[in-house]
């Protein structure tokens, strides 16, 4: 279903475990050539870069802390001198960054959670317009910018967790703006909106906190990050989605927001 994504260089970042990794592993799968990002070194992730490499898959792994503007220009410099371009950018960094009331929300958190997930996502794309650009009009066939953002954008988050909400609904909003900007340049930018998946991002929370989220969820569970994965690709691949843009793919069991 998704051929045409064989050779097609992707970068995601934030792909050293979780929804991230699992899109990288779905891409390599399909004959892309794939570049991991973490902000640890690579030494830390090496079994998981050689287990991709035992299954023949053309992968590279580029350390860079996103929430800093001049890593993600770094990156996507790294990520061209390696590949010789880029087609896929998947912004999937980004995290909760912590719980704080509203009363407790000083400069210094906001900074860090919007950093993560907002700054990210803007600067990274920044660079690798031209890139995307220039790959679109070199193919014939629209290059893909695709974001993860979360349910949490429409929903406002859980207790504590409302700048992450904000910060992802900014993201879900700004994709819409570069909409207006890039389709001209045949880049095309689609949001998945997980629900909630059962990565790192909920180890948090208590059993019971668990078991009454899944009871809100039609399927009854938490979704895997396998299940999420599928989604990029469709939105990477012009043969599939080369008439979407501007659209947010909701993943989440069934699981709705008010």
């Amino acid at each position: 279903m998704f051929s045409d994504l064989k050779n097609k260089r992707v970068l995601i970042t934030g792909s050293t475990a979780g929804v991230g990794l699992a899109a990288a592993q779905a891409f390599a799968r399909q004959g892309a050539k794939v570049g991991l990002n973490g902000s640890r070194p690579e030494s830390a992730v090496s079994a998981t870069l050689a287990g991709l490499r035992a299954e023949g898959f053309d992968v590279a792994y580029f350390q860079a802390d996103l929430t800093q503007s001049t890593a993600c220009q770094q990156l996507i410099e790294a990520f061209v001198s390696h590949f010789g371009g880029i087609d896929v950018l998947v912004n999937n960094a980004g995290g909760l960054g912590g719980r704080n009331g509203l009363e407790n929300i000083d400069d210094d958190f906001y900074d860090h959670v919007m950093n993560l997930n907002a700054r990210s996502a803007l600067m990274t794309t920044k660079f690798a317009i031209p890139h995307l650009r220039a790959a679109a009009n070199k193919s014939g066939a629209t290059s893909a910018v695709i974001s993860t953002g979360s349910i949490a954008a429409r929903e406002g988050g859980g207790p504590g967790a409302g700048i992450y909400a904000a910060s992802k609904a900014w993201l879900h909003d700004i994709h819409r703006n570069w909409v207006k900007e890039f389709t001209a340049d045949h880049i095309r930018f689609n949001i998945v909106s997980p629900g909630t998946i059962d990565t790192a991002f909920h180890e948090d929370k208590p059993q019971e906190v668990r078991d009454r989220i899944a009871s809100t969820i039609a399927m009854g569970r938490f979704g895997r990050s396998e299940e999420v994965a599928p989604s990029f690709l469709f939105l990477a691949s012009h043969a599939c989605s080369g008439y979407i843009t501007g659209q947010i793919i909701d993943v989440n069991g069934g699981q709705m927001a008010p």
